[in-house]
């Protein structure tokens, strides 16, 4: 099995890791190659990827188009996706080459050329002042909102700007899109979960769109913006049988109080 390392050498600590890793691969023989975030190349069995979820986010995106599992070492604060720390490498690296992980195929969203596994977040080109955004869904219009923008989330992506805005937790299972406005003007604009076969459009008449795919700018004033299902499925590759429950419960403490958080 040939083993792709990715780091992200913007993030402060990861030689530590990254030579701890190479070191593990070196004595137990394995192939592998290394590549850096932003070189990279279509190799390998299986992806190891050093950096907190948003480096995972960008090599997932990547290397849906090869179907290749990506598997993460988690240098990052939450570490929703990438689960996996940087104490249990060597333990990581042994479970790989005997192929003891397991691969959930997920959800991704395109608009254009760009991918999206977490979200798209559509807001005004002037980011300071709220915009008037009209949506339409397979051309048919459903609303407008006056808002800071709009969160188009998948289920991976239910777990993060889309539930700090209010949006619904979608289990990764699950085929559906989110729609999430941010910070509405009006109380009766609410979350839309709707079927991933269908095409959103969001356009403004009065002021120029931006778009983000994953945290990450990907398109400046624009007047229209469509988004839907992508072809590519995102796999993530996991070493134990955790379920979605128990990670909602131990990286966002769902469901405790303030008391038991506390101890």
């Amino acid at each position: 099995m040939k083993i792709n390392v990715v780091y992200n050498k913007l993030i402060p600590n990861y030689q530590n890791s990254y030579e701890r890793v190479l070191n593990v691969l070196k004595n137990k023989n394995a192939d592998f190659e290394t590549f850096e975030l932003n070189e990279l190349k279509y190799s390998g069995e299986i992806t190891l990827v050093i950096g907190g979820d948003g480096t995972l986010l960008r090599a997932a995106r990547f290397y849906a188009k090869s179907e290749t599992p990506v598997l993460g070492i988690n240098l990052g604060r939450l570490g929703f996706l990438a689960q996996a720390g940087v104490d249990e490498i060597e333990e990581i690296i042994s479970k790989v080459l005997q192929k003891q992980f397991s691969v959930e195929n997920r959800l991704m969203l395109e608009s254009g050329d760009n991918l999206a596994l977490n979200d798209f977040v559509i807001k005004g080109c002037n980011h300071y002042r709220t915009s008037k955004l009209y949506l339409e869904i397979n051309n048919n219009f459903v609303c407008n909102y006056i808002a800071d923008g709009l969160i188009i989330s998948t289920p991976t992506g239910s777990t993060a700007y889309g539930l700090s805005a209010g949006g619904p937790i979608i289990s990764p299972l699950l085929d559906a899109i989110t729609i999430v406005p941010i910070c509405p003007h009006t109380l009766t604009a609410r979350p839309l979960v709707i079927p991933i076969t269908e095409t959103i459009s969001i356009k403004s008449t009065d002021k120029l769109l931006s778009v983000s795919a994953d945290g990450f700018d990907m398109k400046e004033c624009v007047d229209t913006i469509n988004i839907k299902t992508s072809k590519y499925k995102a796999k993530l590759a996991f070493l134990n049988d955790e379920s979605f429950y128990s990670v909602l419960r131990n990286k966002l403490h769902w469901g405790l109080s303030p008391e038991e958080d506390i101890k």
